[in-house]
């Protein structure tokens, strides 16, 4: 009998019952699954009295020394002990075909459970595919690997655990004559991100509802998939069940075309679902945990500064005003966030947070004095914290950028609303940012890294890079909003600034409001898109601030000429302009970031050729007038008692 190829017979008549077919000792029932690698069989063992399922590699090793290597690392495997790896009840070999042997008890093969159930749910699928990434993750560490993931390699039993099956089954073809002493087999890593690839088409299959580019073999989707092939295989929008928006980043992370932008490793693949799964089975679950555990250790930020702490072994910070001690704290990043998250949380303790969230940080240093100041600036970790060298450049330039985009928005605020208060919430809309970048540098540069645009070629000459959110959504499973938003509700910081820091989507219409919070937070998310802006080389550069202008031009009453005097500070400003920054954060840090400032003379150029570009590429936004005038609603605004302005106060 030949053991690649033995469709099960149908049952003969009851006169002449069909010939049993075997394979050594055992009892052929049915084809389980078959692959261009390897065969997985239900058999019956009258030795043991229980039912098994053999896999088999599809070619029969071509060498005594072939065989030997297999039967070596099949052993290898049979001696990994893990929840998630199907345990091993014998390997051996009939003839020249070696095999090995599991329970059928185990469960059921991700096939027979799709056959004979619907499409399981989205959560469902996510918690199966992430055990089988905890046990292969285990097998790729202990320098093992598959080679021929499919359907049937994931075992189901009743209670819903999952187990990797046929591990090492499907081995390289060698030529006979290769010194299994020397070269063995192909490198494990290239063997654990194909691995990793086919997992990402079984998470594919499973949400989809049906079989990858039509092919229930997975290592021929992957021949077909580029860069071997010309196929791409994305998630598409009709499915049994609405896939949510991370869960859709991660699944198509996983197949994407380029391989850099891949998983390559079992265990980056496994966060970025089981950050995703926990989440959405908790509220604060996965990398939202994660990051509280760390925020209790060591803290939010590190301090930039130990100015606050020389003077306050001296008598003179006593003889500051508040003003002046408000500038002082503000050049620290980390203070000023320490002290709004402990005057917010004692007001909540207090029964006072109906008064509203403090964001004004001179009446902050008022309320918890200048001893709490100094308790605040002891309790912070000095610079650079846990940081390497290069991590916390990173850390500063991310800081410079949000310092700049504070800035920006207290130049482009409303007339009447407080200074303090639009750039702090410029800051806490970076929250999720910074967090990420001092506590998990390394998912911070993978975020960049996915960003990127892909290397153009012929049939795409002009790639699309994937934004912060789905980058985000496939390196953590949640987005850097939510990160933000999870901590500064454990801050206390109230509902009203919850809503405040979520950066509006830049794929979103921005419609006018006559809310003072939609507002503020309106106007600090057009300062982010600038400096996010101010990145681009200079022809896109260009192109992006005039774009952003035109979304907001409408909802905060500004043109091109308020834009770019919000962006160079040095630039002259009408008399009815916004006033300037107070001058503790007017203060430019050189930087790739930062918009080069010229002379005076060069300030005007650049506001007149501001006026000329409004004339003929931007009408909507600040029509043919060389000026731009006041919006309604600014009218409005600054007819307005000051007290209604006041930003959260």
């Amino acid at each position: 009998m030949s053991a690649s190829e033995n469709p099960q017979s149908p049952t003969g008549a009851a006169s002449k019952p069909a010939p049993m077919r075997r394979f050594g000792r055992f009892e052929l029932r049915a084809l389980l699954s078959k692959s261009a690698r390897s065969m997985l069989w239900l058999v019956f063992d009258p030795r043991l009295g229980q039912e098994l399922i053999l896999c088999l590699p599809r070619t029969a090793p071509n060498s005594p020394g072939a065989l030997a290597h297999w039967l070596k690392m099949a052993n290898g495997v049979a001696r990994i002990q893990h929840p998630n790896i199907a345990h091993v009840i014998e390997v051996g070999q009939v003839e020249q075909w070696p095999f090995i042997a599991y329970d059928r008890a185990l469960g059921e093969t991700l096939d027979e459970r799709l056959a004979r159930q619907t499409a399981p749910l989205p959560v469902e699928a996510a918690d199966w595919v992430c055990q089988f990434l905890e046990g292969l993750a285990f097998a790729h560490e202990a320098a093992h690997a598959h080679r021929d993931i499919q359907c049937a390699s994931l075992v189901i039993s009743s209670t819903n655990q999952v187990r990797v099956l046929g591990l090492e089954v499907a081995q390289e073809v060698f030529p006979a004559t290769l010194d299994f002493n020397a070269v063995t087999r192909r490198a494990v890593r290239e063997s654990a991100e194909e691995d990793v690839l086919c997992v990402g088409l079984l998470l594919h299959r499973i949400l989809s509802g049906r079989q990858v580019l039509e092919q229930a073999d997975l290592q021929a989707v992957v021949q077909q998939m580029q860069p071997l092939g010309r196929e791409l295989v994305r998630m598409g929008w009709e499915t049994p069940h609405p896939i949510p928006e991370p869960l859709r980043a991660i699944c198509n992370r996983a197949t994407d075309r380029q391989t850099r932008q891949r998983y390559h490793m079992a265990r980056s693949f496994l966060r970025a679902l089981d950050g995703w799964r926990t989440a959405v089975a908790q509220d604060q679950g996965g990398p939202i945990a994660l990051l509280m555990d760390k925020l209790q250790r060591i803290g939010h930020l590190p301090s930039t500064s130990t100015a606050l702490l020389r003077v306050g072994q001296s008598s003179a910070m006593e003889r500051q005003h508040t003003s002046a001690l408000s500038g002082l704290v503000l050049q620290d990043m980390a203070l000023s966030l320490e002290l709004l998250r402990r005057v917010n949380n004692s007001l909540q303790q207090q029964g006072s947070a109906r008064d509203g969230t403090v964001l004004n940080m001179q009446r902050a240093i008022a309320m918890l004095g200048l001893e709490g100041v100094q308790q605040a600036a002891r309790a912070l970790k000095p610079w650079p914290g846990p940081l390497s060298p290069v991590q916390a450049e990173l850390l500063k330039s991310l800081m410079k950028r949000v310092q700049h985009a504070g800035q920006i928005a207290q130049g482009l605020r409303p007339a009447g609303y407080d200074a303090e208060v639009v750039y702090l919430i410029t800051v806490m809309q970076n929250l999720g940012r910074l967090l990420l970048q001092y506590h998990f540098p390394d998912d911070a540069q993978q975020i960049r890294q996915l960003m990127l645009p892909p290397e153009p070629t012929a049939d795409n000459p002009h790639p699309a890079c994937m934004s912060e959110q789905a980058a985000a959504f496939a390196v953590l499973g949640c987005d850097l909003d939510s990160l933000g938003a999870a901590v500064a509700r454990h801050w206390s910081l109230g509902d009203e600034l919850l809503h405040m820091i979520r950066r509006q989507s830049p794929e979103a219409p921005v419609r006018s409001t006559d809310s003072d919070a939609d507002l503020l937070r309106l106007t600090c998310s057009l300062a982010n898109e600038l400096v996010d802006a101010l990145q681009y080389p200079e022809p896109r550069r260009q192109a992006s601030i005039e774009a952003a202008t035109r979304r907001y031009a409408r909802p905060l009453g500004v043109g091109l000429r308020e834009i770019y005097n919000a962006v160079h500070p040095a630039a002259p400003q009408a008399e009815d302009e916004v006033s300037a920054p107070p001058d503790h954060l007017t203060g430019r840090e050189g930087g790739d970031d930062a918009m080069p400032v010229g002379p005076m003379a060069a300030a005007q150029k650049d506001a007149q050729k501001a006026e000329a570009d409004v004339s003929h590429t931007a009408p909507a936004v600040a029509g043919s007038v060389p000026a731009p005038k006041a919006s309604a609603l600014r009218g409005r605004l600054a007819s307005l008692p000051s007290s209604g302005r006041s930003g959260g106060q």
